[in-house]
């Protein structure tokens, strides 16, 4: 069994422009961990999961990753994605497999179950013919998991999932990402900001703030 961690920094620094974020930071992120970063806005947390993903350039040190047999998969706000798209809510679950077949690549049966195995575990199945731009907020976020869920990736990278979502919806959300932790063992990284809601679903988070990045149990990172 792979036990290497997923992401390891040594001195990593990120900037924009003459903009430090992130300067000389050490992190280690262990294998199969369900870790929340958390810290002030600004601090630099999804610049971090997004250096570490590759998305942006880091200035200095080294990122070393290992995300097991499939590319990592990223999770996007719900607001982040067009509303106006006129895409299905199936059609977007579908988009998980590009890597797989290619754009214009036919999905053969066994892609067309897996689709189909997602979208009834996210209870999306009422709503997989309608638009996107259709849902609220609470199923688009969802389907954007779905989307990222059906790749098979063992490390889902999440950006402020629950973000401009109800109470219900949040609950439902944080209840889904708890169990692809817990019975998939997936690593699961988001950026988040409600400690209470971190409490109840780990044991620590990356705390992102002026003294650097850093690894802290629950109840340390809350005083």
């Amino acid at each position: 069994m792979n036990r290497n961690p997923v992401i390891q920094c040594r001195g990593v620094t990120v900037a924009y422009g003459r903009d430090i974020v992130l300067d000389r930071i050490d992190l280690t992120v262990p294998r199969g961990t369900l870790l929340p970063f958390v810290g002030p806005n600004g601090a630099g947390k999804t610049t971090l999961l997004k250096a570490c993903l590759g998305l942006i350039t880091h200035q200095g040190g080294e990122i070393i990753c290992d995300f097991g047999g499939h590319p990592p998969a990223y999770v996007p706000q719900q607001k982040q994605l067009d509303p106006i798209y006129p895409v299905s809510v199936r059609d977007l679950v579908c988009m998980g497999l590009y890597p797989e077949r290619g754009c214009w690549g036919r999905m053969d049966s066994g892609q067309h179950a897996r689709v189909d195995a997602v979208i009834a575990r996210f209870g999306l199945e009422p709503h997989q013919h309608k638009h996107f731009g259709e849902l609220s907020g609470g199923l688009r976020q969802k389907t954007l998991l779905a989307r990222a869920v059906v790749t098979q990736a063992e490390v889902l990278v999440l950006d402020e999932p629950t973000a401009g979502l109800d109470a219900s919806s949040e609950s439902g959300l944080l209840k889904l990402i708890r169990s692809l932790h817990e019975t998939e063992g997936k690593t699961i990284l988001w950026v988040h900001h409600r400690m209470d809601q971190c409490a109840a679903l780990a044991r620590q988070v990356c705390r992102v703030d002026k003294r650097g990045v850093r690894l802290a149990d629950v109840s340390e990172a809350a005083t």
